[in-house]
């Protein structure tokens, strides 16, 4: 029997479902522990919105002045882009028929999304769990935040990238990740053992999942505690250097090593080098193991329009309003890319790479991105000076299922947006 296709986006909206709704809700609309339930389909489209009912978190401050505004049109002239761009078409990856802008939005269980063409948002909408007061899960996007604050360290010289983990951690030494160079953890070109296929239920993930938990460990568990215990004992499995092997754990190693180099946790750091001098509007926050440590692989929630300004910070090669929080270098080498030769393997990405925990298109018009399972993405257009940034709640967490309609409308964006310029 073929299996029965997912509830689509109209159908599992949140409000339609009525999770959590009421005072108490009805006993079959409460979401709660375990993981297995609250981040499972439909139920998912909910919880993106809400991980720090289930988990404890840290914050990350915007500290206490005012943001940095965003530049809107003219009301009459926003509505009027709205439905231009709503009105794009465009033909998906390996498909035939035409599909429209806003189509591509329900088809991709889109919770939010703006678009800013030179430093303006020409779009904005909110769907699902999501409005813009709140906060949604961006999930491996964490991983982008984490290697931008690496390589503000390199670029400062607080980092060395060539020296080998063991020496900023020597608490890794006997594993997998001893030998590798800082650099190597960056591009996640590092050779160890961990499988992050999260449709196999016996997966290293889910170990590193337990090890992580906040949550009491049961009776008669005798694994690693925390993700810095978990790091330490990763096996080796290849070479260093060879390949690019898009692994999580190398997120939170980098994120080790860049709080034992700054002094502070990964959320502190991101505090103050990104959300209070680029004006966000909006604390974030991060998920945290049992002993407090920030999920730096994929613990962040923060607000969409928050994204949007982490994007134009990327256009703006590390300028806020006339003022430098970090060096131009800093978005040079991200948006160069990594060794196409050592990518492979992703469809959807033909020629890509991968550099600093950055996916880079090497496309026509130089667009990289930080990605996050179930549809997040920053994707930075530096040609059409284009950000498009997405929340989603897609029921299966890999994008290559996701980017065939979305790789080619947010082309089919900066096409327009270039030939209105």
């Amino acid at each position: 029997m073929a299996d029965t296709p997912p509830l689509s986006a109209r159908e599992s909206d949140p409000r339609v479902m009525g999770w959590m709704q009421g005072f108490p809700p009805p006993p079959d609309k409460i979401i709660t522990q375990p993981d297995s339930v609250y981040f499972s389909f439909p139920k998912l489209r909910w919880s993106v919105c809400h991980l720090r009912e289930f988990l404890p978190t840290t914050g990350i401050s915007r500290g206490l002045g005012a943001p940095v505004p965003l530049v809107y049109p003219e009301p009459a002239a926003f509505a009027d882009l709205r439905d231009e761009i709503d009105g794009l078409t465009f033909t998906p990856l390996g498909g035939a028929e035409q599909m429209s802008w806003e189509a591509s939005l329900y088809a991709n269980y889109t919770d939010g999304i703006l678009i800013l063409h030179k430093g303006q948002v020409v779009y904005e909408r909110y769907f699902g769990c999501l409005d813009e007061t709140g906060k949604h899960a961006a999930m491996s996007m964490t991983k982008s935040v984490t290697g931008l604050l690496a390589e503000i360290l390199v670029a400062e010289g607080k980092l060395d990238d060539t020296l080998r983990v063991a020496e900023i951690i020597p608490e890794v030494e006997a594993g997998a990740f001893g030998s590798a160079t800082v650099r190597q953890v960056m591009d996640m070109t590092t050779g160890i053992k961990f499988s992050e296929d999260y449709a196999d239920p016996e997966a290293d993930i889910w170990t590193y999942s337990a090890a992580a938990s906040p949550l009491p460990k049961p009776e008669g568990y005798d694994g690693p505690d925390g993700y810095w215990e978990y790091l330490a004992q990763v096996q080796p499995e290849g070479s260093h250097g060879e390949a690019f092997h898009y692994k999580t754990v190398n997120s939170d190693m980098l994120g080790w090593i860049i709080s034992r180099v700054a002094q502070k946790s990964v959320a502190d750091l991101a505090s103050e080098r990104l959300w209070q001098p680029m004006g966000a509007e909006q604390d974030a926050y991060q998920t945290v193991d049992g002993k407090g440590v920030p999920f730096a692989g994929g613990g962040l929630s923060l607000g969409l329009r928050d994204l949007a300004r982490l994007g134009q910070l990327m256009i703006d090669k590390g300028a806020v309003d006339g003022r430098q929080i970090f060096p131009a270098s800093v978005v040079e080498k991200i948006a160069a890319g990594g060794d196409p030769a050592k990518f492979g393997g992703y469809p959807t990405i033909p020629g890509g790479s991968y550099t600093s925990q950055w996916w880079n298109f090497n496309n026509a018009h130089g667009a990289y991105a930080a990605r996050g399972v179930h549809g997040q993405t920053i994707y930075v257009d530096p040609l059409a000076e284009m950000v498009i940034v997405r929340f989603a709640s897609f029921p299966t967490a890999a994008n290559g299922a996701i980017d065939p309609t979305s790789l080619p409308a947010y082309m089919a964006v900066a096409d327009y947006l270039m030939g209105r310029d």
